[in-house]
């Protein structure tokens, strides 16, 4: 027999949708513009849910918001958001939907200033994934400084549904922190992964 895999406790039990998700994205350091805003969607539709409620629309989301292309997020109308309010394809939660075509403006904005998305957001781990050695899924914090900082920011900019919990989500689902615990088959793959932007993938 081989050798079990040994995972973050929290990806255990409850879907395939959910393992496959810790395995192949979670941790992984993204650095791609839409892929970043598809995070910030998501992670601010999971405020007060579950994260597999929001795995399981994931779908929904991305038909209904564009392919999570900023720009016609941006352009939504007031019709546009009634009419996606009435489908089950995703939380049908009214600040949620109108957040994500705020946000998409101001992703705009960011986008204008520093040239890209992920060129502001990077820059707030120094451009290089933070490194944590936890042992236990209960020794992973639920904010940071960084997460602090960032969070102040992206609301002085005009952000909603960015507090600071919910960019923590979003800074270990996008590499920007290795959170997987250390005995996790991913960590040592995630770790590797780190890189300052510039350098060669």
């Amino acid at each position: 027999m081989g050798k079990a895999i040994t995972r973050c406790r929290w990806a255990e039990g409850v879907s395939l949708d959910y393992i496959e998700y810790h395995d192949k994205e979670w941790g992984v350091p993204v650095w791609d513009d839409r892929t970043q805003f598809e995070f910030l969607i998501l992670e601010g539709a999971q405020a007060g849910l579950s994260w597999s409620t929001i795995l399981n629309k994931r779908a929904g989301y991305r038909k209904l918001f564009a392919e999570f292309d900023p720009a016609k997020v941006a352009r939504f109308t007031a019709k546009r958001v009634e009419k996606i309010l009435l489908d089950p394809a995703i939380v049908r939660n009214r600040l949620k939907v109108q957040s994500a075509v705020t946000n998409a403006k101001a992703f705009l904005e960011v986008q204008k200033e520093f040239g890209s998305f992920c060129d502001y957001i990077w820059g707030f781990v120094d451009g290089k994934p933070l490194q944590n050695r936890f042992r236990k899924d209960s020794d992973v914090p639920a904010t940071s400084p960084e997460s602090d900082a960032l969070s102040k920011d992206l609301k002085k900019r005009g952000f909603k549904f960015v507090g600071s919990t919910i960019v923590y989500a979003h800074m270990q689902a996008t590499g920007m922190v290795n959170d997987h615990v250390t005995g996790c088959f991913r960590y040592k793959p995630c770790a590797a992964l780190a890189r300052r932007k510039g350098q060669v993938q």
